[in-house]
This record gives C-alpha cells, sequence and structure tokens, in this order.
C-alpha cells in the first residue's frame, strides 16, 4: 500500500469502516475466514481477552519492573536511521511482522527498539565472519530491498501494496534476490535476513503488550509459578477463547506450508490441544 493511501486510513476502523475502503486498501487486514470480511483492529488481539500482564507487576521487584514498564513508556527516539531509511525499515517491519490486527494505541514499537540496538551498539557478543557491522548491515539491506523492489515493480518499496513488497521480501527469504548483486557480495542474503527477523520477533515478544496477546503471565520472579503439572493455569492467569481468523486473501504466504503456514486459525467450536491457562 502506497504511504499516501494508507494515510487515509481512520484509525482503529471499525469493520463498518473497513468495508468502505476500496479493495487495495483492504490487503492488509486479517478476515473472518468464511465470510472474508476484514477484522477490525483489537485493543488486545490474542486468544486471552482481559488477560494482562502489567496488572501484575506489584509481584515484580522495582529493578524487574522498571524495565518492562519502559518498554512501554519509554519508547526511543530514532537516532541511528535517516527518515528515508526509518521510512523503508518500517514499511519492512510491517510486512515481516504485520501488527495490522492491533489498533493503533496498542502497536509495538519494534522500529525504535532495532534503532536503538544500532546507535548503542549492542551486539550478542559475536558476528558471523562474512558479515558486516550490524549498523552497515542494515544500510545495505534496505538498500538492496528498494532495488529489488525497483527490479521487479518499478517502484521503491515504500510504494508498492502490501502483496508486492511480499514479493520482494520473499526474494531475501528465499535466498534468490534478484538485484542488488553488488551488496549481496558483501553480504550473504540469508544471514542478513535472519537478523532482521531476530530483531524484529525479538522485540515483538520482549513488549508486555505480546505477552498479553499469548497469555504469558510475565516474569516469573520473586513471585515464582505455584501449579507445575497437569497444565493447570495459576490463579491470576485467565482461560482460552478462541476466534476463528484467517491472513489476508492475498498474503503471499497462504497455502506456502514452507514457511510454516497452518490453515485458518480455529475458533471456539474448534479448540485445541494443549494446557489450560495462560502458560
Amino acid at each position: 500500500m502506497a504511504t499516501d493511501e494508507a494515510k487515509r486510513i481512520a484509525p482503529n476502523p471499525t469493520a463498518r469502516e473497513l468495508l468502505a475502503l476500496p479493495p487495495e486498501q483492504l490487503e492488509r487486514f486479517p478476515v473472518e475466514p468464511t465470510t472474508g470480511i476484514p477484522l477490525p483492529p483489537r485493543a488486545q488481539p490474542g486468544y486471552y481477552p482481559g488477560h494482562s500482564t502489567l496488572a501484575q507487576q506489584e509481584f515484580w521487584d522495582e529493578a524487574t519492573r522498571a524495565v518492562v514498564l519502559a518498554r512501554v513508556h519509554d519508547v526511543p527516539p530514532l537516532r541511528f536511521f535517516t527518515t528515508a531509511e526509518a521510512a523503508l525499515m518500517q514499511a519492512v517491519l510491517d510486512r515481516v511482522l504485520p501488527q495490522d490486527d492491533r489498533d493503533d494505541d496498542h502497536k509495538i514499537p519494534i522500529l525504535p527498539f532495532i534503532d536503538e540496538r544500532l546507535d548503542s551498539g549492542r551486539i550478542d557478543g559475536y558476528r558471523y565472519e562474512k558479515m558486516p557491522a550490524d549498523g552497515e548491515a542494515y544500510r545495505l539491506g534496505l538498500r538492496a530491498i528498494d532495488a529489488i523492489a525497483r527490479h521487479m515493480h518499478d517502484k521503491a518499496f515504500i510504494e508498492l501494496g502490501p502483496r508486492e513488497q511480499d514479493e520482494a521480501l520473499k526474494t531475501i527469504h528465499d535466498g534468490q534476490p534478484p538485484a542488488a548483486e553488488e551488496i549481496w557480495q558483501r553480504m550473504p542474503v540469508k544471514r542478513f535476513w535472519a537478523m532482521l527477523m531476530q530483531d524484529a520477533v525479538h522485540v515483538y515478544y520482549a513488549h508486555p503488550y505480546a505477552w498479553d496477546e499469548v497469555g504469558f503471565g510475565g516474569p516469573a520472579y520473586p513471585r515464582g509459578y505455584m501449579r507445575q503439572e497437569h497444565g493447570e493455569p495459576e490463579p491470576w492467569e485467565v482461560g482460552e477463547r478462541r476466534y476463528s481468523w484467517a491472513a489476508p486473501p492475498t498474503a503471499l504466504s497462504v497455502g506456502d506450508t514452507s514457511s510454516g503456514w497452518a490453515p485458518p486459525h480455529p475458533g471456539e467450536d474448534q479448540p485445541a490441544g494443549g494446557q489450560g491457562g495462560t502458560h
């Protein structure tokens, strides 16, 4: 979706407002599988409505509480990426880890925390021999993504619709980029993709909003867990309540079993096996 089109979508649209949008703007929203009707964004997606990790903060020690709350209230400013790089990076993140099921107030700020890591030079303590420094790798990778988009669709990446953006990114995922050969000679395409996905997933699932989504009870220290057998929920956990949803029909991953895609996610009439509660 082109950025100028995205700006015309109302914040937190209702189902009625979604249906009034032109088809090309609906491509990014998950749908109800049987009707194909787009599902409006939620404050809390996932199968654990009413679960709030932050509601348990009084049971954490002061240091743990400060770290977790900072992820919500102290989002760092962008310092590493240029304005143009940040816009491109955000567009990439919107495709590799979409948050269109979340309302605007509960989207997880992935880009600022990746930017903070790169600006501070923080790494995992190692770097692959054939990879440049992480910051340089990101700048090169973003240039390559834009080059691939222009090669495939004759447009900048941020000007493409979701399907075309997915097509460009999938060439990197598959290790077969059709453009920017000089960049991929400087770093392995698979290593760049792995770094991008690792950073995105790490930031997302370190955030308490994501913990609410998957029913994670939050830091166990110092309270700990009491019920460690038979999958029984803790007293502060909530029961699972499923709803049916499917990826947007134009999503490139639909039907692609190589990417780990599964059939539409079942609702309450098709319970999945597993432990009770939220852990």
